[in-house]
């Protein structure tokens, strides 16, 4: 555990690792210009030091992860928080590493607060980094073997009762390491003659709750009928 925790902290300082930090630090940037409250929690260890939350507007933000150097200390499948207590969880690129990815999203959902935003950071099976996870050994990035697509998150996400907004698709670029120092050609716009199709993406979804309105009982209207036969009246017949 400890070795593929290492492998991946050091792909992360790698030059292809940085960049692809870089590149997401500016999408969180403007995924959480509308995410406001009191708390927002990150949950995995991606990242090398909270550098995604740097354009966070809650009042508060903190990691927690089983492994690294965390906030809090905790299996993301089991989080020692209070129920409804979160406004805000960030899982990037949790799901892909976790075991029970689907568990992570049973407690993500138990500790946000009605009407709380969720945002998942996931790479695409179907693309130049999907393929190169699923050809190595160790995964890509170390520990990535199996990815999740954005349908699957979707039908996930809604059974849970989730609205999903729109995907924010990056990583129009080939997985490998650019020169020292520069940015990832094509990692959040797809460039004029860039033909790939984008190899991550990122979901933001609210939690809706919605209450039961009881429904007033209609007055029962007199039936015309007696028993099987018409009601007489007192109408004559001028035939």
């Amino acid at each position: 555990m400890k070795a593929s925790v290492q492998r991946l902290e050091n792909w992360q300082r790698s030059p292809l690792g940085q960049a692809l930090l870089e590149a997401e630090s500016q999408l969180m940037d403007i995924a959480l210009d509308d995410v406001f409250g009191h708390e927002l929690l990150q949950v995995g260890p991606w990242g090398l030091g909270g550098e995604l939350l740097g354009g966070c507007r809650t009042r508060r933000h903190c990691t927690v992860s089983a492994t690294g150097a965390p906030d809090l200390v905790a299996r993301p499948g089991q989080l020692p928080i209070t129920s409804g207590s979160v406004d805000a969880v960030f899982l990037p690129h949790c799901l892909e590493i976790e075991p029970d990815p689907q568990a992570v999203l049973r407690e993500a959902d138990r500790v946000l607060v009605a009407e709380g935003a969720l945002l998942i950071l996931a790479f695409r099976p179907m693309s130049a980094w999907g393929l190169r996870a699923a050809s190595s050994h160790q995964g890509f990035p170390p520990g990535f073997a199996r990815l999740l697509s954005e349908r699957r998150l979707r039908d996930w996400l809604v059974l849970l009762g989730y609205e999903v907004g729109e995907a924010r698709r990056y990583l129009y670029n080939l997985p490998r390491a650019p020169a020292d120092g520069e940015p990832l050609r094509g990692a959040l716009k797809r460039g004029l003659f860039n033909p790939l199709p984008s190899g991550a993406y990122l979901l933001k979804a609210r939690k809706r709750v919605y209450g039961l309105t009881p429904l007033k009982q209609r007055r029962r209207e007199r039936s015309p009928m007696v028993g099987a036969f018409a009601k007489p009246t007192s109408r004559i017949s001028t035939r």
